[in-house]
Parts: C-alpha cells; structure tokens; sequence
C-alpha cells in the first residue's frame, strides 16, 4: 500500500477506481480536489453546464469548480463550451421570478457583515487590475485560491437578507473576472461555467446590471469561438433583460457586442447599425450613474470594438481609422488587440510594410502578457501574413520576431478554441 501512495504522490500513476471513494472519504473531499480525473458519481456534476435552480445549489456548484480548478481537474480545465448551455442560460435569466434567497442561511456558519463584502471587493479589484496589466494566465490562480479558501465559507454564514444581496452581487462580480480570467486563458468551458454561477449569483443578489453585464460577456466568449447567432442572441438578451434599469454605457456595450457578433456572419449593415445604436447610447452617458464595474466602457474601447467589425466585414480602411482611436494607453491588454486590428486591418488593405510594423509595435506592448488570447491574435496575422508573399519587409519582421515570447507561442502553442 505504501508503495501504491509513493507512486500516486509522484505522479507515477493514478488510484484505480477501488481506491478513490476510499482516499476521498479518508480525507473528506471530492475526486476533483485531489486532481483525480475519473468522472465518479461524485465530481461528474463538475463537466455539467447547468444553470443551477437555486442559491444553495449554485453556492455548492460554485464551490467544486473553485476547488477543482485550483486542483487542476483536467477534464475541467480541457471541457469546451456547450452552445445549449448559453441559449439556457439566458432563457432562464429572462424569464426567473424574483429573486430566491437561501432557505437558511448557515446557522452554525461565520457571521457575514459589510465589511466582509468591501473586504471581497477590494480584492477583487486588486486581482482584476493584475488581470488588465498582465493578461488571465498571470493571477488566475490566485484569485481562484482566494476565492475557494476565504470566499466561499461566507456564503454558507450568517447573514441578513440586505447583506445576502450584497453578498451575492459582489461574489458573482469576482466569480466573473475569474470567468474572464479563464477565458483569456482559453480554457473555454471552464470559464463558461463560471460565467453560468455567476449569472445565478448576480440573480440571487437582485443585480439586473451585472447579470446583463455576465451576458455580454458570454456574447464575447460564444464569438470568439466562432457561434456567432449565440453571440448575437446573448448580447440582444442582455440588453433586453435590463431594459428597465438599463444605463447607457451598459446599453453600448451590449450594442457593441451584438455588432461584433453580426461582423462575423458577414451581415454589414445589421453590423453598423448595432454601431450606431452603441455610438448614440455612449454619448448620452453619465458616468456618475454608471456602475464602477463598467466605466471603463469609453470610447477608446468602442472604437476598438467598431474596429475588430470593420476588418471582419473586409472595410479595411474603416477598420483601420477606428482602431487609430481605440488606443487607451490605460489598459494594456485591449491596446494590444486593438494594435494587432490595427496591423491585420494594414495587412488587408496589401500594405504588409505598415502592417508588420504595427504588429512589430503590439509585439512590444504586450511582452508582460500572459494571454491565450492574444497568441491567437498573432496566430491570426501570421496566417495572414503568409499571403503577402516573401517580401524584404516580411523577412525583416520575421527576423526581428523570431525569439519574442509571444510570437513563439503563436507558433508552436496548439490552437485551444
């Protein structure tokens, strides 16, 4: 038997299905906490993308996907997506009667106050600027750490109703940047199934805004991963489940992410209408009614937006006019998407010189990125870029790229979409 462990703890092989309901009731925790990957009874609710029917069964749902993903279930951390998942997801949201609080909350559980709220919000802020400045893959971990160990024993406390709401809103605003997190990291049905727990705890603390803010971000990742109706479909369900509270920045972004999804299929005016309707509503915003989470939302990252449908409708000369404007010089990451825009939208307009330049340019901006995403963007315009033809300026830029960690990763990382 001690030989059996010593192979186990050094990864030499794994427990047979006889011993793992044994080692798991020894030491009380689940398959997926010891990174065990065979799908028993009880872990395979984790590769469920389900949208949970209460607040008890999204604080357990929410509770195993922290501590698998800071364990490193694989079959996790591998799933996809599920396109189903999403067209339930905000069916569901849409249609939810009032908001459901936990039949009782923890008797026996820590007592929650607001400090504990402002405590999680604090922190939460501080992982999410980790995130801007060094892409999802830097701090992942550690927010997701922070969030199984300290996190979720509040949501099994004590609490009020008032502070339960709150509670719950601030929860599914952390839970969301870890979707984010782990979108960017491409682990894409990962990150699905945190933005599905958090739709239902922004759902629980009665935020219709950062609920249509969860969609929009679900619009994002189903685009991305080329389902584009869904993409679509998720952003229109945003904006029309928040109708009622709706603020204008929100309502631009939401316009902005339905036109992303439209450039994709191809449809050029739907496309620059949603853009329209997105430049309108962000100028008739005013930020001091504006949720913090959002205010970033400027027109900076309009033009970025306007300027990833530009190149994808084939408008170069458009795409490349907006992308010149979408540049913060505030927020790292989406600088170097809208310069690498920028670079593909030069690249189809058949000035690879210019395009190999500005990439050259993005290459540089993002050298402190740790993000699966952007690889795929430099994949992108190197595919690009090996139909320009083997130019002196093509040669130069390959030279001058050859060992930049980014690129590198473009072209020997798998592609994980």
């Amino acid at each position: 038997m001690k030989r059996r462990i010593a192979s186990w703890e050094n990864d030499h092989s794994v427990p047979d299905e006889f011993y793992v309901p044994l080692i798991c009731e020894a030491l009380s925790v689940d398959p997926a906490e010891l990174g065990l990957g065979s799908a028993t009874g009880q872990d395979s609710g984790l590769l469920e993308t389900r949208y949970p029917p209460t607040p008890e069964e999204a604080f357990r749902a929410v509770d195993q996907l922290w501590r698998a993903d800071l364990h490193g279930f694989e079959p996790l951390l591998l799933s996809e997506a599920s396109q189903h998942a999403w067209s339930e997801a905000s069916l569901r949201w849409l249609v939810a009667p009032e908001p459901s609080f936990p039949c009782a909350p923890g008797a026996s559980g820590v007592c929650v106050g607001l400090t504990d709220v402002a405590m999680i919000k604090t922190t939460s802020d501080m992982f999410a600027q980790l995130d801007d400045r060094f892409g999802g893959e830097h701090a992942r971990q550690s927010v997701v750490q922070y969030l199984s160990r300290d996190v979720a024993p509040l949501l099994t406390g004590q609490y009020s109703e008032a502070i339960g709401r709150a509670l719950f809103s601030t929860v599914a605003e952390s839970t969301l940047l870890a979707g984010w997190m782990s979108y960017d990291a491409c682990h894409h049905g990962l990150a699905q199934r945190y933005f599905l727990q958090a739709l239902r705890l922004a759902q629980d603390g009665d935020d219709r805004r950062l609920a249509g803010s969860i969609l929009s971000a679900m619009s994002h990742q189903a685009t991305f991963l080329g389902n584009y109706t869904e993409g679509a479909t998720l952003a229109r369900a945003a904006r029309m489940g928040i109708s009622g509270v709706a603020t204008p920045t929100l309502m631009a972004q939401f316009h902005a992410m339905e036109a992303r999804a439209l450039a994709r299929t191809g449809d050029t005016r739907a496309c620059e209408m949603a853009l329209n309707e997105a430049t309108k509503a962000l100028e008739s915003r005013n930020r001091s009614d504006e949720p913090e989470w959002i205010t970033y939302f400027d027109e900076a990252e309009l033009a970025a937006e306007a300027a990833h449908c530009f190149r994808d409708v084939n408008a170069a000369r458009r795409a490349v006019a907006h992308a010149e404007n979408a540049m913060s010089g505030s927020h790292i990451r989406s600088d170097f998407f809208a310069t690498m825009v920028l670079a593909d939208a030069h690249l189809h307009a058949g000035d690879a010189e210019e395009a190999c330049r500005v990439a050259l340019d993005a290459l540089d901006l993002g050298e402190q990125l740790k993000s699966a995403r952007c690889v795929s963007y430099l994949r992108e315009f190197r595919n690009g870029l090996s139909t320009a033809g083997d130019t002196a300026a093509v040669r130069t830029f390959r030279e001058q790229v050859s060992e930049h960690r980014l690129w590198v990763a473009a072209e020997n990382r798998p592609e994980k979409r």
